[in-house]
């Protein structure tokens, strides 16, 4: 069979407000800045152990995609996913589900789940495999 997936080139996001997500994924999350262009609100960040990156834009009007606030399943890695959501919201981020312990067949792990100032939802987890 041919492998259509060969690796993540990036996530993208539509937000709201430039200046809050901006804040929320340099300040916050302490993702590194990119680039940043105000004229189309958009910026990027790297995402850390990989060379994919986050891209964020206000969403223009008509432009196809999921609105501001819907963006839900991406799911980023954390040794010690408590101190991580401590330390979000430490910085003032907000956590949506509180660091829990999952127990499945073969698997025990950590998960939970914080979001930007527009409702977009991610996870995080010590899981490994």
């Amino acid at each position: 069979m041919t492998e259509l997936i060969r690796g993540l080139y990036a996530v993208s996001i539509h937000i709201r407000d430039a200046r809050k997500a901006r804040a929320f994924y340099g300040d916050v999350l302490g993702l590194k800045e990119l680039q940043y262009d105000e004229k189309a609100s958009r910026a990027v960040f790297a995402l850390p152990g990989t060379s994919a990156t986050l891209v964020m834009h206000v969403m223009r009007p008509g432009e196809e995609g999921r609105e501001p606030g819907t963006v839900s399943g991406v799911i980023f890695s954390n040794p010690d996913p408590a101190a991580a959501c401590a330390e979000i919201k430490k910085r003032g981020g907000k956590v949506t589900m509180e660091p829990t312990v999952v127990e499945m067949p073969g698997a025990r792990f950590v998960r939970a789940a914080f979001a930007d100032p527009d409702g977009n939802e991610f996870l995080i987890t010590d899981r490994t495999g």
